[in-house]
């Protein structure tokens, strides 16, 4: 609003709403947000765990243990599986 003085305010009859309403920013619905934040709680000890054994992989490849390095890719596959199920548990949280 151009013609608008700063010292206007709310004597404009152009400015209708001054913000959100009562109620804005609280939690409409709590136990979506508790199913979310469980899940999200949940994926990211299955992030922490896949870059935990990524290190331990990668410590056992380079000392030669192939047959340990594969286990570990097979952990790491079925993580990624995990987080996946996770994710299409419920196509409405997306």
């Amino acid at each position: 609003y151009p013609q608008i003085r700063p010292t206007s305010g709310y004597g404009d009859p152009r400015v209708r709403h001054t913000g959100p309403g009562p109620g804005a920013g609280t939690d409409q619905e709590p136990e979506r947000s508790s199913k979310l934040t469980a899940r999200l709680a949940l994926a990211m000890t299955v992030v922490v765990g896949q870059l935990w054994g990524l290190t331990v992989l990668i410590d056992e490849w380079m000392e030669g243990n192939a047959g340990t390095a594969w286990w570990g890719a097979g952990f790491l596959c079925l993580s990624f599986l995990v987080v996946l199920g996770l994710w299409l548990m419920d196509p409405k949280d997306r």
